[in-house]
């Protein structure tokens, strides 16, 4: 059942942050390709936080769900075109890379609705197939998105390259550390570094990740996606 999926990964990752001696994270469920239904086991199980990567699936997915006080991330990449329906139905957008994206996520996010919270995409490993920035352009995105009312900078999110070998996963993780503890040092408001996923959460909390994001672990192999 999903719920006990839940607990144990929850017990997983407070074991992890405890061999770490690193507060636990904050656990973000990506629920990409999974039915509402199964979303709605793992809230009725006590989780709040989801994650999906496309925009249109999770508006039909949030809208099937709703009402419910859940959390949603939008963690895929962001087109400029849908960057008005993202900024009207998401709490955070974890996928910053660029600055059109934050003039149009300010304008279009509702004035009832709190400050969207926003994560700077960095590529780490500066991989061609992955979107992010580049370390060095974190600085100006931070001052761009810090001055829009509607915005609120809450710190990075990475997805480092998939290397085999743990001591390259381990520095890339180290890396965007130290990345956070500067952009921190400079906004008092950021408290967050969304890094690893199921395959090694472990890792990425043992160098200092505040969020994790995990899907396969707790919901099994996703579905394909419908053309």
């Amino acid at each position: 059942m999903l719920a006990d999926t839940l607990s144990e990964t929850l017990q997983r990752i407070e074991n992890a942050a405890d061999a770490a001696q690193r507060p636990a994270p904050r656990l973000l469920a990506v629920s990409k390709l999974q039915p509402a239904a199964a979303v709605a086991a793992l809230a009725a199980a006590g989780q709040h936080a989801f994650g999906e990567n496309y925009v249109q699936e999770a508006q039909a997915k949030i809208a099937e769900l709703a009402p419910s006080a859940l959390e949603w991330h939008l963690i895929g990449h962001l087109q400029s075109n849908k960057a008005d329906v993202a900024a009207r139905t998401f709490d955070w957008v974890q996928t910053v890379d660029r600055h059109k994206l934050i003039g149009a996520l300010s304008r279009y996010r509702p004035a009832e609705l709190p400050p969207l919270n926003v994560l700077i995409q960095v590529n780490i490993d500066d991989e061609a197939s992955k979107h992010g920035c580049h370390p060095q352009d974190i600085p100006a995105l931070a001052r761009a998105i810090a001055a829009e009312p509607r915005l609120a900078l809450r710190g990075l999110m990475a997805i480092p390259a998939p290397h085999p070998d743990p001591a390259l996963r381990a520095a890339a993780f180290s890396r965007m550390k130290a990345l956070y503890d500067g952009l921190a040092a400079e906004y008092p408001q950021v408290d967050t570094l969304s890094m690893g996923m199921s395959d090694d959460y472990a890792l990425a909390i043992a160098h200092g990740a505040t969020m994790v994001r995990i899907g396969t672990a707790l919901f099994g192999a996703r579905p394909t996606r419908s053309p």
